[in-house]
């Protein structure tokens, strides 16, 4: 697996992250160690999770288990070079107490007990999983109205947010603060305060993203370019959309769309039809469907890195073994002008 280094820091991460969001629930720990053993042989050294995990569903009285059956395997496998990402919740959430929102004091505890879960001494990357605000994610963009914001208060909270961010660096117990669910507005302020204030320039972005879900392309792509925050994509198969198991409107016994028939609002009345479209392309061109939704992302101008999540190891492997797939400019030029004719299907 190729290695990068991410972004402004001095952090080695492989191309793929593992992402760890089903892991305690749909995902048992002993094939959730199978796993993490099988990203670790294949070369993956960068793992996503978060303190809200496990999803499907999420519950206040499950919150933080994935980081707990991560920490277990990290105390068994003892791994090297091992880069961890995780999340404090956003304001709003069933797995925080009130659904409290990001402060500085909830953070330090936060951290607390996320390294604690973790058992480690340091996140690498701890990261805001949305903004207080709210954003225009997961399928909220249809009626996004940012007029009732107040700029004084968001760029307090920033401010307050960054420095605390600051101290925790400090003390050894984060490495890079970094954002998830962030609009161009976002990223651009919060990098703007860390410039002028001299605080922690936020490393990375962690956003939806996939050939189904390309509202990344425009404003945000640009600031990522120009500002070299490379973008954590996440969902690259949209769900398992572009692995084509729900094509013809099929549900699957045991899927994630028995349990979510919308799959989070990306059920639509043109999403098959894309869909058909994308495995055409995979077809025509001798490619895995998920190998190429996987390996586009790597191609794209602005730095991404996929995340590859998967509820069993024998679906993990297979996104591995595409890992050294080429994404040829024939294909690449196919896909954009299906996008095109289809575009913002969800």
């Amino acid at each position: 697996m190729k290695k990068i280094t991410l972004g402004r820091s001095d952090l080695s991460v492989s191309e793929y992250c593992l992402g760890t969001m089903t892991y305690g629930t749909l995902t048992d720990e002993a094939d959730a160690h199978r796993q993490l053993d099988m990203a670790q042989e294949a070369g993956i050294n960068f793992l996503d999770t978060a303190e809200m995990y496990p999803v499907a569903p999420v519950r206040l009285e499950t919150a933080g288990e994935t980081e707990a059956v991560i920490g277990r395997w990290i105390a068994k496998a003892r791994p090297q070079e091992l880069v961890i990402a995780t999340k404090i919740t956003g304001e709003g959430s069933a797995a925080v107490k009130d659904g409290a929102p990001i402060t500085p004091a909830r953070m330090r505890e936060a951290v607390e007990a996320s390294l604690k879960r973790l058992q480690v001494e340091c996140i690498d990357i701890y990261q805001l999983h949305w903004p207080n605000r709210g954003s225009y994610h997961f399928r909220k963009y249809w009626g996004f109205d940012p007029s009732q914001m107040d700029r004084s208060e968001v760029i307090a909270h920033m401010t307050e947010i960054l420095t605390c961010a600051q101290e925790l660096i400090n003390e050894g117990k984060i490495r890079y603060l970094a954002l998830s669910n962030e609009s161009a507005w976002g990223l651009a302020m919060w990098l703007h305060l860390a410039q002028t204030l001299d605080l922690p320039r936020v490393l990375t972005i962690q956003n939806e993203y996939s050939l189904l879900c390309r509202i990344f392309d425009l404003d945000l792509a640009e600031a990522c370019a120009l500002e070299d925050v490379p973008l954590l994509a996440y969902s690259p198969l949209a769900a398992g959309i572009l692995t084509g198991k729900y094509a013809g409107n099929v549900t699957p016994e045991n899927s994630r769309r028995a349990r979510t028939p919308d799959l989070g609002g990306r059920i639509t009345g043109r999403v098959f039809e894309a869909v058909s479209g994308y495995m055409a392309i995979a077809q025509e061109h001798g490619l895995d469907p998920v190998h190429m939704a996987v390996q586009w992302t790597l191609t794209r101008p602005a730095p991404t890195l996929p995340i590859i999540g998967a509820t069993t190891s024998e679906q993990l492997a297979h996104m591995i073994a595409g890992s050294d797939v080429v994404i040829s400019d024939e294909v690449k030029a196919a896909i954009d002008q299906l996008n095109r004719a289809m575009p913002m299907v969800f």
